[in-house]
């Protein structure tokens, strides 16, 4: 099994951080989008991916430092068969008698045989016969299939709002998925079963969500910023005006005598947070000011502004 530290590239004591930071660099690399003529990458991405699902969840990670899992996360073999440990004979032990400290019951004892139960392919594990082996006799559980991965791109509006998605799997099938809270670019959605089938049943699909962009929102958090063009006399008027958010257009109040650069706020507009509480809309206003209107010319010629606006500026 694949050390996930190596596939990833980390050292053991790896910060979250920059266990994220190592899988979305890889992940970048080896997308099988940005992989068409190179059939290996969709293997490194998986493996990638894989290997980033077990270090970011700490309990996981925990298990495999600990050396419970595997680097699929599937339970370690027992008593450290495996792993470069194993049996070992008792020293000074008699020929056909002792190993390892253990009684063998009967002459001749076939070790090949033995081993070969412990150790042979398929994982397979002697029987509970083997007198004196006792609890050694149990099978490690069949393989199951293995994880496949998957890239969905949702809307600005619709990661907003979490609307449902539907996606398709490898088989043809489809299915609608729940975005979570707090939902951005990177984070990933396990489907439990969905994945390749194997002997101990089916492997899961590791959905990666993309967020895209928007053309004329912008995230800050779970917040949405917008500029919001306005005229020049709801500006100095004030007013009532409509404003686009991520749930349908709502009437905002300008106040009057409203200076480019103010920033209103739209409670409960935003993205929904991880604690289940919606951001807001930061509104930013920017007064458009017709170029060469001779109305607006005509305005001004008889009236000037003689405030010193730039004396903080020093000038």
């Amino acid at each position: 099994m694949a050390d996930p530290y190596s596939v990833l590239g980390v050292a053991r004591t790896a910060s979250e951080a920059e266990i994220k930071s190592a899988y979305r660099k890889l992940a970048k690399q080896y997308h099988p989008d940005r992989n068409t003529d190179n059939p290996q990458a969709a293997e490194k991405f998986a493996q990638a991916t894989n290997a980033y699902d077990l270090l970011s969840d700490k309990d996981k990670r925990a298990q495999f430092d600990r050396g419970e899992i595997d680097g699929e996360g599937n339970p370690a073999a027992p008593f450290g068969f495996g792993g470069g440990g194993g049996f070992r004979g008792h020293p000074g032990g008699a020929a056909g008698g002792r190993a390892g400290g253990f009684e063998f019951s009967g002459d001749g004892a076939d070790f090949g045989d033995i081993f070969e139960g412990l150790f042979g392919a398929g994982g397979r594990r002697a029987g509970g016969g083997g007198g004196g082996f006792g609890g050694f006799g149990r099978q490690a559980p069949p393989p199951r299939g293995a994880n496949v991965a998957y890239r969905l791109a949702v809307s600005f509006i619709d990661a907003a709002t979490l609307a449902p998605q539907r996606i398709t799997l490898q088989d043809g099938k489809t299915i609608d998925l729940k975005l979570p809270n707090g939902v951005e670019s990177g984070t990933q959605m396990r489907l439990s079963g969905k994945g390749q089938a194997g002997p101990g049943g089916a492997g899961d699909a590791i959905v990666t969500i993309e967020v895209k962009g928007h053309a004329f929102f912008t995230r800050d958090g779970d917040n949405v910023l917008l500029d919001l063009p306005i005229t020049l006399d709801e500006a100095v008027k004030g007013g009532k005006v409509k404003v686009p958010t991520v749930d349908g257009p709502v009437m905002l109040g300008i106040p009057a005598g409203a200076q480019s650069g103010k920033t209103l706020r739209l409670r409960g507009k935003g993205f929904t947070g991880k604690d289940g509480q919606r951001g807001d809309q930061l509104v930013t206003l920017q007064i458009d000011v017709p170029a060469d209107d001779p109305a607006i010319r005509a305005l001004v010629e008889s009236w000037q502004d003689k405030r010193p606006v730039r004396a903080h500026l020093g000038v």
